[in-house]
């Protein structure tokens, strides 16, 4: 790999998006995969971000409907209900050599993308952040950071190295973590409690940590069991502590997908924990309650548990 890469970026929406600017500012060739829509709208006008810690900028980017030449990584950042028909745009033999890099909820992702692509160029991502498309194109990155771990337990350190640096030097501190299984249950364990209560009450964090405490100290217990079963980190407390000092504004995007009546990720959250519970014979009847409840709404599907 030279100083300069060749990203393309699957899914050109809050994340995606935002990253794919990031790195187009910093020098790099990026190509955005989507629609034909969204690709005229970004070929035409580039990405625009509005941000407080990156400033306000424009950047140029290439866009199409598929992956067609071999880049060094391709940043999946598409919702979890979107994931199986975004993949038709990145043929494996397209891919080759590049890292796929998926920036996805929950914890199964992993196997399935290595079963598909060459296992050992999948690097699972984890990113800290609160960004939004608010129009094609137009990004607004709200949080005063953003943050990536970047895994990938089969995948050459130096592939890791190479694009931590290059993501860093783009804008988003980015650190390579040895433990897979540790980033991806550490990222569940603090989003899913805070996912699934949100939008059960339709209310921000603030609402949730203050008229429904005890129900949150519950889903975060549970989810801390499940998470030290599969390996992963699980301290309530700190969960906890993680929570309160968050703006009581602040809202899940499983929230944002249900009060706009998209689709929401509540298999890949919610029900990847009741499985990996039911594996490690882990009790979790208030995990289970609020699922079985927000299943019963629009826009949601749970397969089986087994």
């Amino acid at each position: 790999m030279g100083n300069e890469l060749t990203v393309a970026v699957l899914g050109p929406g809050g994340v995606g998006g935002l990253l794919a600017a990031l790195l187009s500012r910093a020098g790099h060739r990026v190509i955005c995969l989507s629609g034909e829509e969204t690709a005229r709208t970004l070929r035409t006008d580039g990405i625009r971000v509005r941000s407080g810690h990156f400033g306000d900028f424009t950047a140029r980017v290439e866009a199409d409907t598929h992956l067609r030449e071999p880049v060094e990584a391709c940043l999946v950042a598409v919702k979890h209900t979107a994931l199986d028909a975004a993949l038709a745009r990145v043929p494996a033999p397209a891919l080759a050599d590049g890292l796929l890099v998926p920036f996805l909820n929950g914890v199964e992702h992993p196997a399935a993308l290595r079963a598909r692509y060459r296992p050992d160029r999948v690097a699972p991502a984890v990113i800290r952040v609160e960004s939004t498309r608010v129009a094609p194109g137009v990004i607004e990155h709200g949080s005063p950071f953003a943050e990536i771990d970047l895994t990938g337990a089969e995948v050459p350190r130096t592939r890791l190295d190479t694009l931590a640096e290059t993501l860093t030097a783009a804008g988003p501190a980015t650190r390579v973590q040895d433990d897979e299984t540790a980033a991806l249950w550490a990222k569940m364990s603090f989003l899913a409690p805070m996912a699934l209560l949100t939008t059960r009450y339709g209310v921000p964090l603030g609402d949730v940590r203050t008229r429904h405490r005890d129900e949150l100290t519950a889903l975060v217990e549970e989810t801390a069991a499940i998470s030290r079963a599969c390996g992963g980190p699980g301290d309530p407390a700190q969960t906890l502590a993680r929570y309160d000092a968050f703006p009581p504004s602040m809202r899940s995007s499983m929230q944002r997908d249900a009060e706009a009546g998209r689709p929401l990720e509540l298999d890949a959250i919610g029900g990847a924990l009741l499985r990996a519970a039911e594996r490690h014979g882990i009790p979790a009847p208030v995990t289970a309650g609020v699922v079985g409840e927000l299943s019963a709404g629009p826009g949601a599907e749970i397969s089986g548990r087994g």
